[in-house]
């Protein structure tokens, strides 16, 4: 890592920061003193030895760090160099233990993902079966409307007149006209009635 922060401003908020980051990275932090009057923060000593050591990582924040890069080999070389194979195994036991609740977590969760979909496929298909319930009831409830007017109009027209046609009515007075001696009196004629046919489109002739 090379400096992390360089400023010669706001000394304190910079220490705060340098301090918090590498910390997690398990590394050593300097504050060197920069030409110009600036102030570099970073994981190398400073130059001939000019500066100040902020933060030295301890030995378990450096088997750590090996172990998150995947660097197994060198944690166990820097424990026995030190001979810290206690502290070794008890930082292994750890970082196994958290990559296999990675692992038992990301497995969780493509489950979870796979359930939604699932969950979300069923629910598309009742949705397609209940519309397609509510077009068949009303293509049912068309068809029958139309039965019955087909049937409306293949009833024939009746032909038949009032009984009072070409007699006298049952009430009232005969016409004046007819009790006039010279004239004659005629019932009307009865109305022509003609059968209405069917034609194509649902319409009708008569």
């Amino acid at each position: 890592m090379n400096a992390l922060i360089s400023r010669s401003f706001l000394p304190g908020a910079a220490i705060a920061l340098a301090l918090l980051v590498p910390a997690a990275a398990a590394q050593n932090i300097y504050k060197c003193q920069q030409p110009g009057g600036t102030v570099a923060y970073t994981d190398h000593p400073c130059p001939a030895g000019k500066g100040e050591l902020l933060h030295k990582a301890d030995d378990g924040e450096v088997i750590d760090r090996y172990l998150r890069l995947g660097q197994e080999k060198l944690a166990r070389q820097y424990a026995d160099a030190r001979q810290l194979d206690a502290l070794y195994q008890q930082r292994l036991a750890a970082y196994q233990q958290a990559q296999e609740a990675q692992v038992q977590r990301q497995h969780d969760e493509a489950l979870a993902a796979q359930q939604r979909d699932e969950d979300a496929r069923q629910q598309a298909l009742l949705d397609q079966a209940t519309e397609r319930n509510r077009l068949e009831v009303e293509n049912d409830a068309l068809r029958q409307q139309n039965d019955q007017y087909r049937d409306q109009l293949t009833q024939p027209v009746p032909e038949y007149a009032p009984v009072y046609w070409g007699a006298y009515p049952s009430y009232g007075r005969r016409p004046r006209h007819d009790r006039d001696p010279g004239s004659r009196w005629a019932p009307p004629k009865a109305p022509l009635y003609q059968p209405c046919t069917q034609l194509a489109g649902g319409r009708t002739k008569c």
